[in-house]
């Protein structure tokens, strides 16, 4: 009896065992998977080098004895390194540079400008030690245009004030000297006063042209009436087409809209008329359409006057740049307009057209996008919104 309760007792105490260790292998955690080791990247000098190689200004390494150990493919384009070898004028600074331990600068700026080279270059060198240089080249064409323009600019600007204001001091001399004829002091007078209007004028369009390029922001476009801005530049140049006796047509409104500042736009075409009458004879006539055209709303301005030679089309936009120089002054015209309208349709996202001919007359097109709302507008049958054109006035084309 006694020896049957302890196998009892044993097979229960083996059953008991395994159920427990059944139990307890079930609640241990299954064991956190191991991560895969980082993927080795390139060697430090590696990335250097591929720095170096994809740097946009012109590096090369140089040793004492003038051999090229490093250099991108900028600097050749740089005119830095050459078949090879450093420039002569970049080897001399780096001797400078070692010799001096300071950094030196140089004009690597091409002796013989062809074809699209950098007109200008500028490389700084700096010493490495242990008979080492570096030299980093840089493209300053930009820079030296700009300074260039600028140069020209104020050159241009000093004497277009000059001009006016000798010319007051002369009628005003004048004007001393016939005190005692009231005639004379009028005519004189009448004289004083146009050039103080033709310098009050020159003064204002160069500071809306400082303005149109960048030094000071532009206004928040919003949805302008084209209809409206015609309108509002025939009344400003009324009073200049009765004076010459010109006859202004304009075709009928459209109920086209664009993005713009209406100031500016407005600015823009009475800048166009203005020109269109300065250099028609008298009465002649003068023509203002509009129409659209795909994304595009057109609005020319048409003369019948002397025209544009050739030659002088591409520089008709540029500041103080005259066709016929003594019919701009006798009509006090300050030779900003026609910049003027070419920065404010550029800032607008258009563009500015010409077309003439010698002796016939010329047309202005001012091409700005259409106002967004209206791109869903256009009819599927008529792709090139001929339907909405709107154009009945006479025009030219270029």
């Amino acid at each position: 009896m006694t020896a049957l309760l302890c196998v009892l007792i044993a097979a229960a105490a083996l059953v008991l065992g395994v159920v427990v260790g059944m139990r307890t292998g079930r609640r241990r955690v299954e064991p956190a998977p191991v991560p895969a080791p980082p993927t080795p990247g390139p060697p430090m000098a590696d990335l250097l080098e591929r720095v170096f190689r994809s740097s946009d200004a012109g590096l090369a390494v140089f040793t004492r004895a003038g051999d090229v150990v490093l250099h991108n493919d900028r600097a050749v384009e740089l005119g830095l390194v050459r078949g090879g070898l450093p420039d002569a004028r970049a080897w001399a600074a780096c001797q400078r540079a070692e010799s001096s331990g300071q950094p030196a600068t140089v004009d690597l700026s091409p002796l013989d400008h062809r074809g699209r080279q950098p007109a200008a270059v500028v490389a700084d060198v700096r010493p490495l030690g242990g008979g080492y240089t570096v030299a980093e080249a840089s493209d300053t064409s930009d820079a030296v245009r700009l300074e260039a323009t600028r140069r020209d600019f104020v050159a241009n600007v000093s004497h277009e004030l000059k001009t006016p204001v000798g010319a007051v001091g002369l009628l005003a001399e004048a004007v001393l000297d016939a005190a005692d004829d009231a005639v004379e002091v009028r005519r004189f007078g009448t004289k004083i006063l146009n050039e103080a209007n033709r310098l009050g004028a020159l003064v204002t369009e160069l500071i809306a042209l400082s303005r149109l390029t960048g030094a000071e922001r532009l206004p928040e476009l919003c949805v302008v009436d084209v209809d409206e801005v015609v309108r509002e530049a025939m009344a400003r140049s009324r009073l200049s087409a009765e004076g010459s006796r010109i006859d202004i047509t304009v075709d009928r409104p459209t109920g086209l809209e664009v993005d713009g500042d209406r100031t500016l736009l407005v600015t823009a075409l009475s800048n166009l008329v203005e020109n269109a009458i300065a250099y028609s004879p008298s009465e002649a006539s003068v023509s203002v359409s509009r129409r659209r055209v795909g994304d595009w709303v057109e609005v020319s301005v048409t003369d019948r006057g002397i025209g544009i030679a050739p030659e002088h089309q591409a520089r008709v936009f540029e500041r103080f740049f005259r066709v016929d120089p003594a019919r701009s002054r006798a009509t006090g015209g300050t030779g900003l307009g026609l910049a003027i309208v070419k920065h404010v349709v550029a800032n607008h996202g258009g563009e500015v057209r010409l077309w003439s001919s010698p002796g016939t007359g010329s047309t202005f097109t001012m091409r700005l996008p259409v106002h967004v709302a209206e791109l869903d507008d256009i009819d599927d049958d008529d792709p090139e919104g001929v339907a909405l054109q709107g154009s009945h006035g006479p025009r030219r084309t270029g």
